[in-house]
């Protein structure tokens, strides 16, 4: 049997979608592997292609992760008040 795992890959190889906030790298199969930030902030470090049964390591610092943000749908919100006088 052989090692379910294809390859260990860094952090800083991967492409981070800030919107879907999901890390991914490329697959052989043409596909991409991918992970969910919350899922590393977990402790989860197996990323899975969806097309094939290939998996990667990430390798990371929990540390290094971007930090969460707040407000609607993942961005920051500001909220300004302004004071009118007569």
């Amino acid at each position: 049997m052989t090692d379910p795992i294809y390859d260990e890959i860094e952090i800083e190889d991967m492409t981070f979608d800030e919107e879907r906030n999901l890390y991914t790298y490329p697959c052989p199969c043409g596909d991409r592997f991918e992970i969910l930030l919350d899922d590393l902030r977990d402790g989860e470090e197996i990323a899975v292609c969806p097309s094939c049964s290939l998996m990667i390591r990430v390798i990371f610092e929990a540390i290094d992760l971007p930090s969460v943000k707040e407000g609607l749908g993942g961005k920051m919100e500001t909220a300004v008040a302004v004071a009118v006088s007569a």
